[in-house]
């Protein structure tokens, strides 16, 4: 784990970043008022506090600059996060970095200079080029100097899809289609998707199939939680369930009610099984994606929790005691 050194930001292109008490990651994004952020790969710019204070020392022994001596504030290499505790060129792309609820993927590593930095025409050198990663904001918040930053965990989800005509090509499948987009905008990895009818042991069978191999961290059923009488996905659900999670599900009702007075008819539940999180989602595109728009910031927090080592809080109970 590392902590965030610095933040800086600069409002137009080409002109130096400047530190910041604050800053605003805004998903898909970057930082507000960055004029670096946009719908691209490299929204966000981290350099190592280590790197950088090694930069210093050597100019410092060099005795390079005009004046004899070069002032190398945050942000003068372009870097919009100054973090200790990290060697970032040494970490792959794909890597997810979190801090309270901004989540960031690892884009890119390094980049070729084509306008030399201040930096750079000042003492012919700057590690930016080198040493500089860039990410994307999967998920924002506000940042500031201090707080902790830590590499986080990419959780595999399994998708289910609980439809008669879907499973017989009647109807394509909009709403597994909607969850894989959903998830892996936010730095989860879908490694399974199975499209069955509304068939209670088949969904039973694959719910098991997931969590008791640990094929997946996350299972996302869609359909069947309405009143047909086919309907029977929260059913297979609770009859997998080793423990009950209703606060997700709850949330998911309240925030549909707040758009559609049928949301009082889901009855969907979510559930763990083992060390897997296992979720009931509405049958339509558009449902699905409001649902889980309405959890997805306690999502990773719940697996963090589920899936890490036990805590003294979280250790079973001694025999004979509840």
């Amino acid at each position: 784990m590392g902590s965030i050194h610095a933040v800086c930001v600069s409002e137009k292109k080409g002109t130096q970043k400047h530190v910041v008490v604050e800053a605003e990651f805004v998903a898909e994004h970057g930082i507000s008022g960055d004029a670096h952020a946009g719908p691209w790969h490299r929204q966000v710019s981290l350099l190592s506090f280590e790197k950088i204070e090694a930069f210093r020392a050597r100019v410092k022994a060099a005795e390079k600059g005009e004046n004899g001596a070069v002032n190398i504030d945050f942000g003068a290499f372009g870097e919009n996060l100054v973090v200790d505790g990290f060697n970032f060129s040494g970490l792959p792309v794909g890597t997810l970095f979190q801090s309270g609820s901004v989540l960031l993927e690892m884009t890119q590593v390094g980049k070729e200079c084509h306008d030399h930095c201040h930096i750079y025409h000042t003492v012919g050198d700057c590690i930016m080029p080198r040493e500089g990663v860039f990410a994307r904001v999967l998920e924002g918040g506000i940042l500031k100097a201090g707080a902790d930053l830590s590499i986080a965990k990419r959780y595999r989800v399994g998708i289910i899809t609980s439809s008669d005509k879907g499973s017989r090509g009647e109807r394509e499948d909009l709403s597994g289609a909607a969850i894989r987009e959903f998830v892996s905008a936010r730095g989860y990895e879908v490694t399974s998707y199975a499209l069955l009818s509304d068939d209670r042991p088949l969904l039973e069978a694959e719910m098991k199939r997931l969590a008791d191999g640990g094929l997946a961290d996350l299972i996302l059923t869609t359909g069947g939680t309405g009143f047909s009488p086919r309907d029977i996905t929260p059913e297979a659900t609770l009859a997998v369930a080793g423990r009950l999670v209703p606060g997700i599900a709850e949330a998911m009702r309240q925030a549909s009610l707040a758009i559609t007075p049928r949301a009082m008819l889901s009855r969907a539940v979510s559930v763990i099984r083992g060390s897997s999180l296992i979720i009931n989602l509405p049958g339509s595109p558009k449902a699905v994606k409001e649902s889980l728009a309405a959890v997805s910031g306690a999502l990773r927090h719940g697996l963090d929790v589920l899936t890490g080592p036990p805590t003294d809080c979280e250790q079973a109970p001694a025999a004979g005691k509840l």
